[in-house]
């Protein structure tokens, strides 16, 4: 039962909150810049707080109790909504700062880019700083709180499993279909069971797209090249070197066509997503607010 004498400290929550995360107070230490002894203290003092063990031994590390467990999850809400009062204390002001972006090319060119024209007209005290990055880059600085906003994406037949401390929102989707020669027929998936094939170089969701479609057709993919550029994989697959998952509707080089997908279909859902309470800070709200949704 937690002590009505005491108050949890915010800073002791957030090292619980790491340490659920993260498994090692030495690791915990490093991220937040301070000593290891003192996230032990301070996790220490968070137990006799809440009157229960948050840790036990598990050989030379530590691992949270049920009840450590079980703080953690509030942790995330009670942390977020200290940094949602923290950052918006003054909401009617006007807003003024940087907003750190990570995302994937297609998403800063289709949703960013716009709205980073329309925040210099409408509020020219927000500037916008991008960096482009695969998804599990832009959500690993987004976690590290080194970026403010994660622009990703994911696919129907392979969901991201969103971590419980970000919120996200959708934002569009794409429909991905089969990257091949133009001159080459339509034909079941099946009909490529010993072709060389394409993934992407830097991130995983489409291989896993691809080994799915192919366990459903009868058959496990050759996976040769793997490859980030859409425009390199047009020039790999007109010179006969394997074939790929593309997006429709893109326009492909002269030679290469993107059949469509049936039974299931593929579709790339792009989102934005932020630490959970951030979204009210005024520069970033208006940064999202600008965001086309679906």
């Amino acid at each position: 039962m937690i002590r009505n004498d005491r108050q949890m400290d915010v800073r002791r929550l957030r090292m619980l909150l790491e340490l659920s995360r993260l498994g090692s107070m030495h690791e915990v230490a490093a991220e937040i810049g301070t000593t290891t002894s003192t996230v032990s203290q301070a996790i220490a003092a968070l137990s006799r707080d809440v009157g229960t063990a948050l840790i036990e031994p598990d050989g030379r590390r530590v691992r949270l109790t049920p009840a450590g467990h079980r703080l953690a999850e509030h942790a995330v809400t009670i942390l977020a909504a200290v940094d949602a009062a923290r950052l918006d204390l003054d909401p009617d002001a006007e807003p003024i700062g940087v907003v750190r972006v990570a995302g994937f090319a297609t998403a800063i060119r289709r949703s960013l880019l716009p709205v980073i024209d329309d925040l210099r007209n409408t509020h020219p005290g927000i500037e916008v700083r991008v960096r482009e990055h695969e998804p599990p880059e832009a959500l690993a600085l987004l976690a590290r709180d080194d970026v403010d906003l994660a622009l990703v994406y994911d696919y129907n037949l392979a969901p991201e499993p969103w971590r419980s401390d970000h919120d996200t929102i959708a934002l569009w989707e794409v429909e991905w279909g089969l990257g091949m020669p133009a001159h080459e027929p339509r034909a079941p998936l099946a009909a490529f069971a010993d072709r060389d094939w394409i993934v992407n170089s830097r991130h995983t969701a489409d291989e896993e797209v691809l080994r799915t479609l192919a366990s459903m057709a009868g058959f496990t993919p050759r996976v040769v090249h793997r490859v980030d550029a859409l425009e390199l994989v047009d020039d790999l697959i007109l010179a006969g070197h394997g074939l790929a998952l593309l997006p429709r509707g893109r326009t492909s080089r002269r030679g290469v066509t993107v059949r469509p997908l049936t039974d299931p279909t593929v579709r790339l859902r792009g989102y934005a997503a932020t630490r959970r309470g951030r979204d009210r800070w005024p520069p970033l709200r208006a940064l999202l607010n600008r965001l086309p949704q679906v």
